[in-house]
Parts: structure tokens; sequence; C-alpha cells
């Protein structure tokens, strides 16, 4: 075990916590998506478990 003083860690956050209603807003998720991924995280997740778990509609280009 060692000590750590407060003041030398790091105030640097390493992972983005988003709100899943606002990153289903900002990436034009459904509103069913926005709720399968509340069940599977709750309220908040980070940006990397939001973006890997994500179902999107595919957008075909003609």
């Amino acid at each position: 075990m060692e000590h750590v003083e407060a003041e030398k860690l790091s105030k640097h956050t390493v992972a983005k916590v988003w709100k899943v209603r606002e990153y289903c807003e900002q990436h034009q998720l459904g509103g069913k998506e926005e709720i399968r991924l509340r069940r599977l995280f709750g309220r908040f997740a980070t940006a990397s478990e939001l973006q890997h778990n994500a179902k999107r509609a595919p957008k075909w280009r003609y």
C-alpha cells in the first residue's frame, strides 16, 4: 500500500461521461434505441460504451 498526495493526482478525466439522452439526441438515434441504451447502462455511460453499443440504421448512398 502506498500513500498518495491528493495534490499530485491528475485532475484530467480520462473518459468522457455522457447522459444517454444527450448522446442519442446529438447522434440522431431514435427513441427505441435510447430506451435500449438506458436499460443497458442507466442514465450515464462513457462515450466508448455508447459508441460501441449503439445500433444505427445504415445510411445508403445511391
